[in-house]
């Protein structure tokens, strides 16, 4: 069974910075994909950025040039750092990971940003 951990939510001030992990049970090698998403309240869980096996990255327009997602396959951890951070930034953020089966998704970790 598949498990996600995330972790390094928290309260932020705007114009601040976060790095969020997400460290899977087992190796990170059999999912094809892995991502970032959240939901803000009374909105639909939306995509944040996702990369691939390979190493391919892709991101929502609302957070390019801003946020950063990698992946240390040693670790098997993937990582969304979160830079010049806005207050409509805030939501619960989820790590997914893909495989030919089915997606997985953590339990999710609070971001607050607020002065």
């Amino acid at each position: 069974q598949v498990q996600l951990v995330e972790s390094g939510g928290g309260l932020v001030q705007p114009g601040g910075s976060l790095r969020l992990s997400c460290a899977a049970s087992g190796s990170i090698f059999r999912f094809h994909a892995m991502g970032w998403y959240r939901q803000a309240p009374g909105k639909q869980r939306e995509l944040v950025a996702t990369v691939t096996s390979g190493g391919s990255a892709n991101y929502a327009d609302s957070v390019k040039g801003r946020f950063t997602i990698s992946r240390d396959n040693a670790k098997n951890t993937v990582y969304l750092q979160m830079n010049s951070l806005k207050p409509e930034d805030t939501a619960v953020y989820y790590c997914k990971a893909t495989t030919v089966m089915r997606d997985y998704w953590g339990q999710g970790t609070q971001v607050t940003v607020s002065s």
